[in-house]
C-alpha cells in the first residue's frame, strides 16, 4: 500500500431484492479498508425505507434515488457524476467480497496512472456454499474479446467454465472488466462519460473499457481481489430480455468503437452470424420462438438507432489514439464457432 489511502466508493445500483442488496451490504461493511464510503442507488425499487435503513448499520452510506428505473448504466452514471472519491467501484447486488479485497486494486491502480478499471477475480456464489471454487460467468478471471466483436473471460469460454486452481493467478492486462465489481479511476470515467446509458443493461461495461482502451489506457485484472457473484438474479441465462439486450448492445458496441477498416468485413460477417443465431434457437423447439424472435428485435432496434450511434461512433474515434490492429493484437478471430450464440454472449 501507499502511505496514504485514496478514497473509494462502492457504487451499488439496485432495482429489487432487498435481501440480495443487504447481503452484499453486510459484507462491504467487513471490508478491511479506512478509505471506503458505499452508494446504493435506489432504481425506483420501492423498498426505498429499508434502504435507508441501512445508514443505522454504516454511517458512510449515500443513497441516491432516481424516479425511473435507469438500468445499471444509468444508475451507475447518476452515483459517479455526483461522487468526489479517488476511485469508484461499479457492484451488482448479488455480489459478496472477501475483508480484504479492496487493498490489492488501490495498490495496483496506484502503481500506474494509466490504468484506468481493475477487475478482481470473480468466482461463483453457488459454487463457493458448497465448498468448491468456480469462475462465475460474468467476468471469470478477467474479460476479453475476439476480432468479431464477442466478448469471453478467462476461467470462461465457449467450451465452459473453469474450476479456479490458480492458473490465472497474474496481474495482467485485459480488455474488459467485469461490471460485476469493476474498480474505477473515478475521474477518467467521468471525463470519458461514463457508461452509455442506451445500453440501459448488459455489455456497458465492455463498451466503456473499449472506449478506455481507444485512448490509451490499461484495464487490468487483480486475482489477489477476491469476490462471489450469484449470477442470474437480474435476468437468468436464456431468458429471451436478456439475449435481446445482449445481441442489440453488441452489435451497437461494434458500430461505434471498431475502426473501419475491420467495420466494413466485420459488421457483413456479424449480420450473417446474428441470423445463423436466430436459426440455432428456432432448430431448438417452440419455446425458443420468442429467443430468435428477439435476435431480430436486437437487429431492428439497431437500424432504428443508427442516427444515434454513428454520432456517438463521430466522437469515439476522433479521440481515439490506439489502432485495431494494437488493440486485437494477441485476440483470436473469433470464437464464436466453438459454440452456440447464447452462450456466446
Amino acid at each position: 500500500m501507499t502511505d496514504r489511502n485514496p478514497s473509494v466508493e462502492i457504487i451499488i445500483p439496485h432495482y429489487k431484492g432487498f435481501s440480495i442488496l443487504e447481503r452484499c451490504f453486510e459484507s462491504l461493511t467487513q471490508t478491511r479498508y479506512p478509505a471506503m464510503d458505499i452508494c446504493v442507488v435506489d432504481n425506483c425499487s420501492g423498498e426505498g425505507a429499508a434502504i435507508d435503513g441501512l445508514k443505522y448499520r454504516f454511517g458512510r452510506l449515500r443513497v441516491v434515488s432516481l424516479q425511473k428505473n435507469m438500468g445499471y448504466a444509468g444508475g451507475c452514471n447518476s452515483a459517479l457524476f455526483s461522487s468526489s472519491a479517488d476511485y469508484v467501484v461499479f457492484m451488482n447486488d448479488d455480489a459478496v467480497v472477501e475483508p480484504f479485497w479492496l487493498q490489492p486494486l488501490v495498490r495496483v491502480a496506484e502503481s500506474d496512472s494509466g490504468i484506468a478499471a481493475l477487475q478482481p477475480k470473480i468466482l461463483s456464489l453457488q459454487a463457493q456454499e458448497s465448498g468448491k471454487k468456480v469462475f462465475d460467468y460474468a467476468g471469470g478471471a478477467g474479460g476479453m474479446i475476439d476480432r468479431l466483436g464477442y466478448p469471453y473471460c478467462y476461467g470462461r469460454t465457449f467450451y465452459g467454465i473453469e474450476s479456479d486452481h490458480g492458473q490465472y493467478d497474474r496481474t495482467r492486462d485485459i480488455f474488459w472488466a467485469s461490471g460485476v465489481a469493476m474498480f474505477a479511476r473515478r475521474k477518467t470515467i467521468s471525463d470519458l462519460g461514463g457508461f452509455d446509458e442506451d445500453y440501459f443493461m448488459h455489455m456497458e461495461e465492455i463498451d466503456l473499457c473499449w472506449r478506455l482502451r481507444l485512448r490509451g489506457y490499461r484495464i487490468v485484472s487483480v486475482p489477489e481481489s477476491i469476490v462471489y457473484h450469484e449470477g442470474g438474479v437480474s435476468l437468468a441465462a436464456g431468458n429471451p430480455e436478456k439475449i435481446y439486450m445482449n445481441h442489440r448492445n453488441n452489435i451497437a458496441m461494434l458500430l461505434k468503437n471498431m475502426g473501419w477498416p475491420v467495420l466494413v468485413w466485420a459488421v457483413p460477417l456479424r449480420i450473417v452470424l446474428e441470423f445463423a443465431a436466430a436459426v440455432y434457437y428456432l432448430l431448438r423447439g417452440e419455446a425458443r420462438l420468442r429467443s430468435a424472435w428477439n435476435v431480430f428485435r436486437a437487429f431492428g432496434s439497431n437500424l432504428r438507432g443508427l442516427g444515434g450511434t454513428v454520432r456517438k461512433r463521430r466522437g469515439v474515434q476522433a479521440n481515439r489514439t490506439v489502432s485495431d490492429s494494437v488493440l486485437f493484437r494477441d485476440s483470436p478471430f473469433s470464437v464464436f464457432f466453438s459454440a452456440s450464440s447464447d452462450e456466446s454472449l
